[in-house]
């Protein structure tokens, strides 16, 4: 294993994709059963994250899950990727978290995102408009303001007040520039678009300012890593999210997985198969030998601390195979 490889924490953020003819409980069940399956395997964190109104995703409270994560696990770190601040009260986030790091102390993370709804009509019932995530600087503070006890309302947030829970923006657009200025670590993807991504971690470094939270930068840079004994499994892990991408960009709607054999025998308009294909490239798949190699490409490319496994696939077990020949690659 190469020395940039070992130097480096790896994670997962499992997003409780549904799976075509399964139920959304069961998805949230594979959730937490995979959390408990990777803890042996050397992973230093877990996450869940936040859709709602989505037919293909079951996580829509993930505080919630993260808390039934942690209570099916022991050591691993758990938290959120991310929860969506522009939805919420920043003190009712605080009592969340709060309440998690009372239950499982020194194992929660906060991840934080800046994204509202993904429909107008999710976001109508969310009481919210895209506006919101223009005050997500401001949300941010008022957040971490909580657990300092600084809030000018004169509120306590309790139990957060006094805890440190650590924070974690999940930088898309504008948020490797709140990042830096929050001085916080920092989770970018993806991969598939490297040189966008080095001139987030560039921007975020060059501007940093240490916090209370973090002495200096912390990079994280997330996205789709599948490994398996031939580079075709590995690409076929692939298959079914890059359609189901495909159809949310033609249709307006993000389904559940189908296996990766109906849709390899799928009939696809022109537009489809562009964005189908477009889905399968840029990922980090292939054989133990492939994937490390381009490891430690991109880690030498950004000098990042940590990687955030995302990758979602019909097959289960073809997954937790995935994550089983990643481990040995940074645990050999």
């Amino acid at each position: 294993m190469s020395s940039v490889i070992a130097a480096t924490r790896f994670s997962v953020l499992d997003r409780s994709r549904t799976r075509e003819g399964r139920t959304n409980a069961e998805a949230l069940r594979d959730t937490v059963r995979l959390a408990q399956d990777l803890e042996p395997l050397g992973y230093h964190r877990f996450w869940v994250s936040e859709h709602h109104g989505v037919p293909g995703v079951a996580g829509s409270a993930p505080t919630v899950l993260a808390a039934a994560v942690a209570a099916a696990t022991r050591t691993i770190r758990v938290g959120t990727g991310g929860v969506m601040l522009p939805n919420h009260r920043p003190l009712v986030v605080a009592e969340q978290f709060g309440v998690l790091e009372s239950l499982f102390p020194g194992r929660i993370d906060m991840g934080l995102g800046r994204s509202v709804g993904f429909t107008d009509g999710v976001r109508r019932a969310l009481g919210r408009d895209k506006g919101d995530a223009e005050d997500f600087a401001g949300q941010l503070q008022e957040l971490l303001g909580w657990f300092r006890g600084t809030s000018p309302t004169g509120v306590r947030a309790r139990p957060a007040e006094g805890l440190t829970v650590p924070p974690f923006v999940l930088a898309m657009g504008e948020g490797a520039a709140i990042a830096a200025r929050a001085g916080l670590p920092m989770v970018i993807g993806d991969l598939r678009d490297r040189e966008r991504m080095r001139r987030g971690i560039d921007h975020y470094r060059a501007h940093f300012r240490p916090s209370p939270w973090a002495s200096e930068p912390y990079v994280v840079v997330s996205g789709t890593v599948a490994v398996a004994a031939t580079d075709e499994d590995a690409r076929r892990l692939l298959v079914p999210e890059a359609w189901s991408m495909a159809y949310s960009r033609t249709h307006g709607t993000f389904p559940p997985l189908e296996p990766a054999g109906r849709v390899e025998s799928r009939t696809m308009t022109a537009k489809e198969r562009g964005l189908y294909e477009s889905g399968l490239t840029g990922h980090l798949a292939g054989t133990e030998e492939r994937v490390a190699h381009e490891l430690e490409t991109v880690l030498k490319e950004t000098g990042a601390q940590e990687v955030l496994v995302t990758t979602s696939t019909y097959d289960r077990a073809a997954l937790l195979d995935s994550y089983r020949r990643l481990a040995r690659i940074f645990t050999a």
